[in-house]
């Protein structure tokens, strides 16, 4: 048996994500091109992303001292857990 809410660590799109929320990317689903694009980014599977702004569908996020915008459609492909 384990303690605490298992929907914490169920994985969901970095579009649902919260603003001021701190979480890490678990599954990056686009193809190769948009792998080594987020990868070349620094948004690769165990990074630790927070979500600065949102500003409707599109977020900024913070890794380490980068901030990077991101639209709907990239932010929906990245799959994340909270911190």
């Amino acid at each position: 048996m384990t303690t605490g809410n298992s929907l914490d660590a169920a994985p969901f799109p970095l579009a649902m994500a919260q603003e001021g929320e701190r979480v890490r990317i678990f599954l990056l689903r686009g193809g190769k091109g948009l792998e080594m694009r987020l990868t070349s980014l620094g948004l690769n599977v165990g990074s630790e992303l927070i979500i600065s702004q949102r500003m409707g569908a599109n977020l900024v996020v913070l890794r380490g001292d980068t901030r990077l915008a991101l639209g709907a459609g990239m932010a929906q492909k990245i799959m994340v857990v909270r911190q």
